[in-house]
């Protein structure tokens, strides 16, 4: 690597150890996919993070397989219980918050539609509620999801602005968490009557994130990775469904950035999309038969014939707010996102410390960052 580009990676390295070092941030969900990564993210950086979550969604998982309580104050407890979200946030007096707790499926959202939504809605009620009465956190990001909106299948992507909605528990869930939020921002965290800057509250929406360590029931790139392993044909729902893919540490990169801004700009306190490039919006076909190819396999797939509930099509996101006021961008294609993510796997399969090799890639993409 020249001199100058490491020097500007080290430099972007330290601009956000230096922000996040010391910190107290709160991760809600923090034994799931996305909450697993983004606690060791801000570990390494230097916050102290405090995680909480009533269990790990799937066995194995991130949070053990990459040792994500090493160094973090891990809590048990459930998103639903508002007394347990006020007592974490009143202990752990966070000064960033990311809630993540969530029922995360489509299909589980059908079989349980009633916990779908007290995980979701009274969740994200919780922890807003919890931090109105602890005054401690100066930014908080309600993580929902790209599924918020009232998806229409436009071949154009979704504002900020749109109508948020949904079709399914799970989708319909997102939405209300993100009026949630909107009511709550109006409602609670306008400009303090003592002068002191108050709670600046975001909602985020990314795209089907994807990465290693992610074990999730009915999700596509764990059910494929899930039969190579086995040597098995992936069988595939719906080969045809266009999506917005993007790897999981873009996601996060944008919700660190924003957080960051917030601290110091309350005015962005807003609904954001972090979502790919128009170019990553692939139909799962192309999906299953490139992670096929890079693991090294000949074999094919199949699809799955049974009668399935309802699930959208065609779904984007139009992230240019995020692009022009944060100037963020994302920083892997999706040919990279699933090489990095076949690559993490891979050497989970064979043995190798997954602490440490999910460290290397934090640190590979900051050195991408820094390079853009």
């Amino acid at each position: 690597m020249p001199v100058d580009a490491l020097e500007k990676q080290v430099a972007m390295t330290f601009a956000h150890a230096e922000f996040w070092a010391g910190k107290s941030v709160l991760v809600t969900g923090h034994m799931g996919f996305k909450g697993g990564w983004l606690s060791l993210c801000l570990n390494h950086l230097g916050a102290r993070v405090t995680g909480f979550c009533d269990k790990p969604p799937s066995k194995p998982n991130i949070f053990e397989c990459a040792a994500i309580a090493q160094g973090i104050r891990s809590v048990v407890g459930d998103v639903r219980d508002l007394d347990a979200v006020c007592r974490v946030v009143r202990e752990s007096a966070p000064d960033v918050v990311f809630h993540l707790a969530a029922q995360s499926l489509v299909r589980e959202s059908y079989r349980n539609p009633v916990r779908t939504f007290e995980s979701n809605v009274l969740g994200t009620v919780n922890v807003l509620e919890a931090v109105r009465l602890n005054s401690s956190a100066r930014a908080a990001l309600m993580v929902t999801s790209d599924k918020c909106y009232e998806n229409k299948e436009w071949h154009w992507g979704y504002r900020e602005a749109d109508a948020v909605g949904g079709h399914d528990p799970y989708s319909a869930s997102k939405g209300a968490a993100e009026i949630v939020t909107a009511s709550y921002r109006r409602s609670f965290f306008s400009e303090r009557g003592d002068g002191r800057p108050n709670t600046a509250i975001a909602s985020v929406r990314a795209g089907n994130v994807i990465g290693g360590g992610d074990w999730g029931v009915e999700k596509l790139i764990p059910d494929i990775v899930r039969a190579l392993v086995r040597g098995e044909s992936p069988v595939i729902r719906n080969p045809a469904a266009l999506r917005p893919w993007q790897h999981v540490l873009d996601a996060l990169f944008g919700y660190m950035l924003l957080a960051q801004r917030l601290w110091d700009d309350p005015s962005v306190a807003d609904a954001w999309n972090f979502g790919p490039n128009d170019s990553d919006t692939r139909d799962v076909r192309w999906i299953v038969e490139r992670m096929v190819a890079m693991w090294g396999s000949n074999l094919s797939w199949t699809q799955d014939a049974r009668e399935a509930p309802h699930e959208a099509r065609l779904l984007k996101l139009d992230s240019s707010k995020a692009r022009n006021v944060l100037h963020w961008a994302p920083k892997l294609d999706l040919e990279s996102a699933l090489a990095w993510t076949v690559n993490w796997y891979r050497q989970q399969t064979e043995g190798a410390d997954m602490r440490q090799a999910t460290i290397a890639q934090i640190d590979t993409f900051l050195g991408r960052a820094a390079a853009s």
